[in-house]
């Protein structure tokens, strides 16, 4: 097709697709085009006209967009993002955004790593607004495709293309004991890790699984609580000789406010990369590019800080500070 072809073609009916699958909804969508939602209706007429394709169909309120849809979606998302970045005023200045981010992140991430950048984020920015969705690692595609997220905080469980991804840092495992428990005084071994019940915390990041891993051919261990939150865990330490696992920078911080005790894991483990991940179309944003940095500067210098202070360096690691 010539340009002059695509002169005479109202491309603002993409940008209407785009928006639509992002909505899922005819009236979200004319309230973010500042159409009414009759108006939105003709609009999904002629882009059906267009296209060829019913590119929705309806699921109760919902509007399901059918494979075409998706597929033009995602062509769209480059070239759109491009547009945006052409239009977009290039001296981008913090202190007089107004934009709304929508971060994907885990539950760790956000008691741990994310408190820490916050205070810098609203100094620099203070007329931003964040909004925290939880991370659902097998739709991390979907959530910052279609979802409305603009990036996410979390340990890749998987391949992230066609994903970027930046890593921010590795993360360890410790062991929480209250004050009263048997080995509180003394060196946590193998035998002691298997012998005492334990509670599992979920954190959204699959530790349990590379524990698991780790601990492949000994005994299972007695697992005697699985939760989403720490409260459930604490609770009950006192009473029960509980050996709690969770990320080591969490057992500091809960080990601090609640004086328990942080034991190292008596058997090896290789901490595990945390990432910040985003879609190509959120790669040239000049906002994003400053969150991004933000965020990379902020949580990455504190990983790196626990990681060093904790001796969480794999032998790996430490082989090639030996040798620095």
């Amino acid at each position: 097709m010539e340009l002059e072809d695509i002169y005479r073609r109202d491309l603002n009916l993409l940008v209407a697709l785009q928006v639509l699958v992002e909505e899922g909804s005819v009236s979200k969508a004319a309230v973010r085009l500042n159409l009414s939602q009759s108006a939105m209706s003709r609009v999904l007429g002629r882009l059906r006209e267009l296209l060829g394709d019913p590119l929705f169909t309806r699921q109760g309120q919902r509007l399901i967009p059918t494979n075409r849809a998706l597929e033009l979606s995602e062509q769209l998302n480059a070239p759109l993002e491009a547009m945006r970045s052409l239009l977009t005023p290039s001296d981008f200045r913090p202190e007089a955004c107004e934009q709304q981010f929508v971060i994907a992140t885990t539950d760790y991430a956000m008691q741990t790593i994310l408190p820490f950048a916050l205070p810098r984020i609203y100094q620099e920015a203070p007329q931003i607004s964040l909004e925290f969705a939880p991370l659902q690692h097998d739709h991390i595609l979907t959530q910052l495709t279609t979802d409305g997220c603009d990036m996410a905080i979390c340990r890749p469980t998987g391949p992230v293309a066609p994903l970027c991804r930046e890593h921010l840092g590795r993360v360890g495992v410790s062991c929480l004991l209250s004050q009263q428990h048997p080995l509180a005084t003394r060196a946590l071994s193998m035998t002691d890790y298997l012998s005492y019940p334990h509670a599992m915390i979920a954190i959204s990041d699959g530790v349990k699984a590379l524990i698991d891993e780790a601990l492949r051919g000994y005994p299972e261990r007695k697992l005697v609580l699985r939760a989403y939150h720490l409260e459930a865990a604490l609770a009950i330490m006192d009473a029960i000789p509980l050996i709690m696992t969770v990320p080591a920078d969490l057992a500091y911080l809960v080990a601090a406010k609640h004086n328990l005790v942080v034991k190292p894991l008596p058997f090896a483990f290789e901490p595990f990369d945390y990432s910040l991940i985003w879609h190509p179309r959120c790669e040239h944003s000049a906002a994003q590019i400053w969150l991004r940095d933000l965020i990379k500067e902020e949580c990455g210098k504190l990983i790196a800080r626990r990681v060093d202070e904790m001796g969480l360096l794999s032998p790996a690691d430490e082989e090639v500070d030996g040798q620095g």
